[in-house]
């Protein structure tokens, strides 16, 4: 076999066996036995409940309601309104500390830091919202459930709060994925769960200790984040039940803006993930080997494209390849069907797929714009004005 062959198998495996791999998890997953323990917090822990706001505050009145109706007492809400006006938002509850900068931050970790500085009091833990989330009233009560059982770290839930457009829906979609593969499944086969940027919640000192040691520049704070706790050997835990409600995009500049910006900054960390892998094998560790591998993954759309390019070109270069290719193809549609499938995907979701064509030109172009990324936006623009109520209905 020729060099230039051998070469060419290589590639084409180095993109194939992300197709391969969803399905092959899930498998080991439903061999694997599961726990149904869990362990109840002796105690109702004291939580501080970081709200982040940059420029926009439309959506902060509901996110700030749907926290005050959780089912919980021991905690406080900080909102850190960078470059916002917060005098339309009246007179608040006490529980809800305003924080607003006296320089602009533009950044999340800065914002978190801000706010840990200026802690009223020793708190438990830490959990993030973003501006446009909703708060389920169970949430701070799921959270406990994973902190109980000794991990310092848990990722919750953000499902859909607006399906309103093509383009939410598959969103959602890409969401309901990784919330199974890189959440659930990840975690329940003694692994780490993946952050998500927010509906996350860590033990108070773990995470001031991060915003010590690392400063993070741009988007991209979570990725460092879950490489810096899973360096340590720690498990990041998967709450299913702590459910946040997040916006999906919705629109073609909005998708655009913010995957050019997720974009850029798996292409800036996505080396930290040969780190993990080769600490996880000099180790023997299963959590940071698996979570490398997860780690060297492109994104869902970049991915599926490349491996459309190898399936044509072995239309005129290699039969078996061609077979090869439309099997890997088979076993992944086959996987994030499984995805939506124990998720209870909503209908219009499956109804959205139809559109992933378009889903994935539009994010070509943000691959094309992801070079100046930052340099576009700091933050998504937000269009849902839904509440709690809303969503229940």
């Amino acid at each position: 076999m020729e060099i230039l062959e051998v070469v060419w198998i290589i590639i084409q495996l180095g993109i194939g066996y992300n197709l391969v791999l969803p399905l092959l998890l899930f498998i080991l997953w439903l061999l694997k036995s599961k726990s149904g323990k869990s362990l109840k917090m002796p105690f109702e822990a004291d939580y501080a409940i970081i709200v982040t706001a940059y420029e926009q505050i439309d959506t902060i009145s509901h996110v700030l309601n749907s926290i005050l109706k959780v089912n919980y007492s021991n905690y406080l809400v900080y909102l850190v309104a960078d470059k916002c006006d917060v005098s339309t938002l009246g007179n608040l509850d006490e529980r809800i500390v305003v924080l607003r900068p006296e320089q602009v931050l533009s950044s999340n970790t800065k914002s978190h830091q801000y706010a840990c500085e200026r802690f009223v009091r020793n708190h438990d833990f830490i959990t993030i919202i973003d501006s446009d989330n909703l708060v389920h009233p169970e949430y701070l009560n799921e959270l406990n459930l994973s902190f109980a059982c000794g991990y310092s770290a848990v990722q919750g839930v953000r499902k859909a709060k607006n399906l309103n457009t093509q383009i939410a829906a598959l969103d959602a979609a890409r969401d309901l994925y990784y919330h199974f593969y890189d959440g659930k499944v990840l975690f329940e086969l003694g692994s780490s769960a993946t952050l998500a940027g927010s509906g996350m919640a860590f033990k108070s000192e773990l995470y001031k200790r991060f915003l010590t040691d690392n400063v993070v520049i741009g988007a991209g704070f979570d990725k460092v984040l879950q490489a810096w706790v899973v360096k340590q050997d720690l498990r990041i835990a998967f709450a299913e039940d702590a459910v946040v409600f997040d916006e999906k995009t919705s629109r073609n500049d909005q998708l655009v803006n913010q995957r050019s910006r997720w974009i850029n900054t798996w292409f800036k960390y996505f080396y930290i993930g040969f780190d993990i892998l080769g600490k996880g094998i000099r180790s023997l560790s299963w959590n940071q080997f698996l979570f490398g591998v997860i780690l060297l993954r492109p994104p869902l759309f970049l991915f599926i494209l490349i491996s459309l390019i190898f399936l044509t070109v072995n239309l005129f270069l290699s039969l078996t390849g061609l077979l090869v290719w439309i099997l890997a193809f088979s076993m992944f549609c086959l996987g994030f069907h499984v995805s939506l499938k124990v998720s209870k995907a909503d209908p219009l979701i499956y109804r959205s797929l139809l559109n992933i064509p378009r889903f994935i030109y539009l994010q070509v172009v943000s691959l094309l714009n992801s070079r100046n990324a930052n340099k576009r936006s700091v933050a998504t623009t937000h269009y849902s004005d839904q509440s709690l109520d809303d969503i229940e209905k």
